[in-house]
């Protein structure tokens, strides 16, 4: 089952948490979190939303629930 991920990159104050916790999904780019390319759909200075598959389950719910700000959240379909 997919699992959309979003990031609110406008909330987000590229603390590092996401990807320290989930390198497979988040990184770094211009001091704010992006879903990493191989996921991503849609990346601009607001938003980055990807679509990743449910064995990433456990690591994007452990950065969305660590980040700060909340600026990541997540849908199974």
């Amino acid at each position: 089952m997919p699992i959309r991920v979003k990031i609110d990159r406008s909330l987000c104050i590229g603390c590092g948490v996401a990807p320290t916790l989930c390198s497979e999904v988040f990184v770094l780019e211009d001091g704010k979190n992006r879903i990493v390319p191989e996921f991503s759909s849609e990346t601009n200075d607001e938003i980055s939303i990807g679509e990743v598959n449910d064995k990433l389950k456990e690591c994007v719910e452990t950065a969305a629930k660590s980040c700060p700000v909340e600026a990541i959240s997540f849908e199974i379909f």
